[in-house]
């Protein structure tokens, strides 16, 4: 919930503050959990931080691993990890970049 509230800056100035409750919506997504389950589960475990990337990354695990007799996910793996990873930091900035501004006029 936003709420301004107008305060006196010393020389007769109104400064806008803007009070927000953190973690207002979903808890920010772990980087190191995202790790873990892209490692173990591959796509299936990249559902926790992106989940078109995971449906993506699926398929292409499935059609890889035919194709090569599992020794493709030596490569598909490592691509899911860092995929993961960086969805989840992205997320996270995407959530708490409103928390980081505050509005101030009158400066």
């Amino acid at each position: 919930m936003d709420q301004i509230a107008p305060q006196r800056a010393g020389n007769n100035q109104n400064v806008n503050v803007q009070v927000i409750a953190p973690f207002a919506g979903a808890p920010p997504k772990s980087v190191g959990v995202a790790l873990l389950l892209s490692f173990f589960f591959g796509g299936l475990g990249m559902l926790y931080s992106t989940v078109a990337g995971g449906i993506l990354m699926f398929f292409v695990e499935i059609l890889i691993a035919t194709f090569t007799l599992g020794l493709g996910l030596l490569i598909t793996r490592p691509i899911c990890m860092a995929w993961a990873a960086a969805a989840a930091n992205s997320a996270n900035r995407r959530f708490a970049q409103p928390f980081q501004t505050a509005q101030y006029a009158g400066l």
